[in-house]
C-alpha cells in the first residue's frame, strides 16, 4: 500500500490544560509516542500533519509533525469523540519525556481515553 500525499489541511491546533486532558490525549503504546487530536477533518492513515500543541503550563506553543497512525471516525461506536492518533518522531522525544513526567503515577491505569 502507497500513501498518497495529499494537500495540506491545514495545521492543527491541540489545547491540553489539565493532567487529565492530556491523559485522554496521550498515546503512549505508539512507539515515538502519540496524540490524540479530535477533528472531524477527514484523515488518511500514513498522511503526516503539523500541529501546534499548547500543553498545560507550557510558555511556548510546540510545534510537532506526525504521522496519522489512528482514526476515529464521526459516529464511531460507544459515542468516541471523532479524530486521529498521531505518532510523534523520535526528534520529539524531549516533549514526550514532558509529556510522561506530567503523567507520572498514570500512565498505567485502566481509565478510558480518547482511543481506548
Amino acid at each position: 500500500m502507497s500513501v498518497v500525499p495529499r494537500l495540506s489541511h491545514g495545521i492543527l491546533s491541540l489545547t491540553i490544560k489539565t493532567k487529565e486532558e492530556l491523559y485522554q490525549a496521550y498515546l503512549p503504546f505508539i512507539t515515538n509516542g502519540g496524540l490524540f487530536i479530535p477533528t472531524l477533518r477527514s484523515y488518511h492513515l500514513g498522511e503526516e500533519v503539523f500541529m501546534l500543541l499548547d500543553l498545560m503550563d507550557e510558555a511556548d506553543k510546540v510545534p510537532v509533525t506526525g504521522k496519522v497512525v489512528w482514526l476515529t471516525p464521526k459516529g464511531s461506536q460507544g459515542g468516541r469523540t471523532p479524530g486521529i492518533g498521531i505518532q510523534l518522531t523520535p526528534d520529539d522525544s524531549s516533549l514526550v519525556n514532558k509529556i510522561e513526567t506530567y503523567l507520572a503515577g498514570t500512565l498505567n491505569s485502566d481509565r478510558k481515553t480518547n482511543a481506548l
